[in-house]
């Protein structure tokens, strides 16, 4: 013959809603800091990223004398142009990545405001000019 103790008590509703209330306070709290540091994380691999795209564009020109043009872009850092005879790339190591935002680079050679070449990222929206997020991420800053 078993017998049972009565004595075990489990949590009562009021107790299991109220560490749930306590634990929803605390995500509310802590989410917006932690998805604000996200868009700032994208926002450095951005810079990052298009900082290896300007040494590998300034090896590319020791090599062959000039940057790519427009029209080559940023693949002639991993794949041989037809038209260059003293490259020696690659001069990336994993080819042309998207930027953290999975939209395309844009290269620009050459480049407005008397710069040799223009690299830029649109940010999260992928449209030019913006804030936050959203901002644009260029080469001459």
């Amino acid at each position: 013959m078993q017998v049972r103790n009565n004595n075990a008590r489990g949590f009562t509703l009021l107790e299991l809603l109220v560490v749930i209330v306590i634990i929803g306070l605390l995500s509310a709290f802590v989410a917006p800091k932690y998805f604000g540091q996200i868009g700032r994380s994208k926002t450095q691999v951005a810079k990052a990223q298009i900082e290896a795209f300007e040494k590998g564009l300034d090896q590319y020109r020791i090599d062959v004398g000039h940057y790519p043009t427009t029209d080559q872009g940023l693949v002639a850092l991993f794949a041989a142009p037809n038209s260059e005879a003293n490259w020696h790339g690659p001069y990336l190591k994993k080819g042309v990545p998207s930027d953290p935002w999975n939209h395309a680079y844009i290269y620009r050679a050459p480049g407005s405001d008397g710069r040799e070449y223009d690299v830029v990222s649109y940010g999260a929206d992928g449209q030019q000019g913006g804030g936050g997020e959203d901002a644009d991420v260029v080469s001459w800053n």
